[in-house]
């Protein structure tokens, strides 16, 4: 199981993309602003850990990694503003602290639809783990035919001065859903394509995660019988 946090950016980083957008003169406080992303970046840390403290432990008393890898992330700040403009929100601290719990994300991708809701169990019953928000595209997915299990938790960090509960967005995903995923993202975002090819391949996709769900199943169900005492 492998971790990647190379994708996470430093404070510096964020405070030149504040320079280059034009908008630090447009937040109040943009230490504060600093300050929530770095314990944002320190509560993804403390899930990350969690979880592969988890896939240890599942790895020694089951022989199986649940988890296939994990990547995290930190929300650039221009589309932390993008959000809170969609939202129809000022650009204040106070209202990315109040009304934005994904600046920090992490995607666990794993091996079989089980492992998803056998790592969102035992992580969520932790006792200080606090589940925020929880949506299940994988029972109910999304008419693009999207799948995935998300959810926003609160853990405590702890700091100098003090303890602060921060959100952090979790999504959980197979390798098969992540693969889908990314080629749908790819589409999606792939703004000089022909509209016509768009149309075709995005119909296409729609049945093609039906059919890699029903392949999954199917799959977990060999895993489970061989698991089977």
């Amino acid at each position: 199981m492998i971790l990647e946090r190379s994708n996470f950016m430093n404070v510096k980083q964020i405070e030149e993309q504040l320079t280059q957008s034009n908008l630090q003169n447009r937040i109040p406080d943009i230490k504060e602003l600093i300050n929530i992303y770095q314990l944002s970046h320190s509560a993804a840390n403390e899930i990350g850990t969690k979880l592969e403290n988890l896939d240890d432990e599942y790895s020694t008393d089951y022989d199986h990694n649940p988890i296939h890898h994990m990547e995290e992330r930190l929300k650039s700040a221009n589309s932390l503003f993008g959000k809170l403009k969609r939202k129809g929100l000022a650009l204040t601290t106070e209202n990315v602290r109040d009304h934005i719990f994904d600046i920090a994300g992490i995607r666990v991708v794993t091996n079989y639809i089980d492992d998803i809701y056998t790592v969102e169990k035992a992580l969520s019953e932790q006792s200080d783990v606090t589940v925020l928000k929880r949506k299940d595209y994988i029972e109910n997915p999304k008419e693009s035919g999207y799948r995935s299990l998300h959810l926003v938790v609160s853990v405590p960090v702890f700091q100098s001065k003090g303890v602060f509960d921060v959100p952090v967005e979790i999504q959980f995903r197979t390798i098969g859903m992540d693969m889908w995923a990314s080629l749908e993202h790819q589409l999606s975002y792939k703004t000089d394509a022909d509209p016509k090819k768009v149309q075709q391949h995005s119909a296409n996709l729609k049945h093609y995660a039906k059919e890699l769900n029903d392949i999954e199943i199917r799959m977990q169900a060999i895993f489970r019988d061989l698991q089977a005492k």
